[in-house]
């Protein structure tokens, strides 16, 4: 009896690990076609910049032997050239069979001379054809014709937890293949790179994967691998990709014209508020999604759109807006010129206004010099007028709603509850008629940075 029951026992054990080796086998994805076919379309990318020197007057870039014995004390005529010409590595793919490549910015930038490394040893001398800091897009060309190009997929299409693979030049570890899900969309990192809503996945990319591809599992590239976050400087299980459906609008323009040219919208907005709900709250919405306008430029297309200070931005030609980080990389995929809706929030009521997108210049970039006029919000304070009839100074904050709000000594309120506070005579008509049990939304300039609070009147 005991040799059947073992016999049974062992039967079962054998149908249970084949079962979950044959359910492992089918569940975990099959890359080896992917790479065959696709490997041959990545490049190496060697760039090469000119031996630089150091002054006396740029001490700090010394090398640290030359600190170690002399200092940051040098003779005045000092001058130190670095003996090597400094070299980096990066990675691209081939988006066209004459020879255009695509890479990050940062690969190249700074670069005296850059070449490209094929699959087969090919090498060949590249031409930097336009740069993009602001999406950290770089495209190249080479003299050669005939040669593989990429399949590109839809990013926008990409779903969180679907299988995405990336192939690159790690350390100088020639066409290495990693592979992981996407792990969320659209991310705002901010930086110079403000304006794309980066794909983060946990795809190990480490220094020299920059500017090569991400494949999803139909072999189509939808992203360029672009940035890690890490604490070692290595890998640590986050990384993030260029959206391609961004970086070839970008790769566009730069084959065209060199240049890149993106939508302004002309707007300040307020970060905070995105955690803030009780300020959400006091301007109309449940929850502190949106993007909370601050500021609007005068002579801009918000300004000649409609758009108001306290307005919050909920969406922008349909898709959604989550929080403010959603707003440059929406106004900045259109062309000058384009028109778009901007649906908002205001005084508790959807509104829907058409934008004709302008032209962003260097001096336009998103976050601007805090304005003469802000807002802020009262109860149990003492206000003042001021010379320029923007707003009311606080002079005095005694203990009650507006002190727990956070209102301080020296606050310029210059809207509240929706409304721009010109005199003291304006604060006290709107304050002496506040909801019963509620919370208000103030608009206060404190030093040179606006700042909203949401005061409760009970």
């Amino acid at each position: 009896m005991r040799k059947y029951f073992l016999l049974s026992w062992a039967i079962c054990l054998a149908f249970v690990t084949t079962t979950v080796a044959n359910a492992a086998s089918i569940s975990l994805p099959d890359f080896t076609e992917l790479v065959e076919d696709n490997s041959g379309s990545v490049v190496k990318i060697v760039t090469e910049s000119k031996a630089s020197s150091v002054s006396s007057a740029e001490s700090e870039q010394l090398p640290e032997l030359f600190r170690y014995f002399f200092g940051d004390e040098l003779p005045e005529d000092f001058e130190f050239r670095s003996p090597q010409p400094s070299q980096g590595l990066g990675s691209g793919f081939i988006i066209s069979s004459d020879g255009y490549v695509l890479t990050n910015n940062h690969v190249v930038n700074g670069a005296d001379s850059v070449s490209v490394r094929m699959t087969n040893g090919d090498v060949y001398d590249a031409e930097i054809i336009g740069t993009d800091p602001g999406s950290d897009i770089a495209v190249l060309k080479v003299d050669a014709k005939g040669l593989p190009v990429v399949s590109f997929g839809d990013s926008d299409a990409l779903k969180v937890g679907e299988w995405v693979l990336a192939i690159g030049s790690p350390f100088d570890f020639e066409y290495s293949v990693t592979a992981g899900i996407v792990s969320a969309k659209g991310r705002a990192l901010g930086g110079s790179d403000r304006y794309v809503p980066f794909i983060q996945t946990d795809v190990a990319i480490n220094p020299g994967n920059s500017g090569g591809p991400l494949f999803n599992m139909d072999g189509e590239v939808v992203g360029i691998n672009s940035q890690i976050y890490t604490r070692s400087g290595g890998f640590m299980g986050v990384s993030f990709a260029i959206p391609i459906n961004i970086a070839m609008k970008v790769a566009k323009q730069l084959q065209e014209t060199g240049t890149v040219q993106r939508g302004w919208l002309g707007v300040e907005m307020y970060p905070p508020f995105n955690q803030d709900p009780a300020l959400a709250r006091s301007l109309g919405l449940e929850r502190a999604e949106g993007a909370l306008v601050a500021r609007v430029f005068p002579n801009s297309p918000a300004a000649d759109a409609g758009l108001q200070a306290d307005d919050v931005i909920i969406a922008i030609d349909g898709h959604k807006v989550r929080r403010y980080a959603d707003v440059p990389p929406l106004i900045g995929a259109f062309s000058p010129g384009d028109k778009t809706a901007v649906t908002v929030i205001r005084d508790g009521k959807e509104r829907k206004l058409t934008v004709e997108i302008g032209a962003l210049e260097e001096t336009q970039v998103a976050q601007v010099q805090a304005p003469q006029n802000q807002s802020d919000n009262p109860f149990n304070i003492v206000v003042t007028d001021i010379d320029n009839d923007n707003g009311v100074r606080v002079e005095e904050v005694f203990s009650g709603p507006a002190q727990r709000a956070g209102m301080r000594k020296g606050d310029i309120i210059t809207m509240l509850r929706n409304r721009f506070i010109a005199s003291k005579a304006d604060f006290d008509k709107i304050v002496s008629n506040l909801p019963e049990n509620g919370a208000v939304a103030v608009r206060i300039l404190r030093g040179n940075n606006i700042v909203y609070l949401a005061i409760p009147t009970h």
